[in-house]
C-alpha cells in the first residue's frame, strides 16, 4: 500500500477526479468523479450515482486508475476497489453526497480504493515518476 501524503490529501481535496477501469475483456471506460474523497492515507473513495459502465467493469475487474488534475499539478492513483453498498464507509458517502448535492438520488455505491502506488502527472522532469 502507498501512503498517500498530507500535501497529496489536501491537493485532492474539491477537485474533480478521472477513474479510469476495464472490464474483463479490457475493454476501457473512463468517468469524472466529483465526489472523491481521501479516506485515510492509503485509501480513496466516492460515491457512485450514475455509471453503468463504471460499475459493470470494476465487478469484472477491481484494477483501477485515477487521476486528478488542477491547472499543471496532477496525481495519478493505482489500486484495487472494494464496491460496497452497506456499512459505515457507504453511510458517510451517502451523507456527504446528500448534503452536498440534496437534489441527487443518493449513491447506488460507493467504491472504496486500497492505493496500490501514486504517480506525478506533473510536467517536466518528473512526470510520470512513482511518488510512492
Amino acid at each position: 500500500m502507498a501512503i498517500i501524503s498530507k500535501e497529496i490529501q489536501e491537493f485532492v481535496a474539491g477537485k474533480l477526479a478521472w477513474v479510469g477501469s476495464a472490464d474483463k475483456n479490457g475493454v476501457p471506460n473512463l468517468a469524472p468523479k466529483g465526489t472523491l474523497k481521501v479516506l485515510d492515507d492509503q485509501t480513496l473513495v466516492f460515491a457512485d450515482l450514475f455509471s453503468l459502465k463504471t460499475r459493470a467493469a470494476l465487478e469484472q475487474n477491481p484494477q483501477v486508475a485515477v487521476a486528478v488534475i488542477d491547472k499543471m499539478t496532477g496525481y495519478q492513483f493505482k489500486g484495487k476497489v472494494e464496491l460496497l453498498v452497506s456499512g459505515p464507509v457507504y453511510e458517510a458517502v451517502s451523507k456527504g453526497v446528500k448534503e452536498a448535492m440534496p437534489d441527487l438520488p443518493g449513491p447506488k455505491y460507493a467504491v472504496k480504493i486500497a492505493v496500490d502506488s501514486i504517480y506525478s502527472l506533473s510536467p517536466g522532469p518528473e512526470a510520470g515518476k512513482k511518488l510512492a
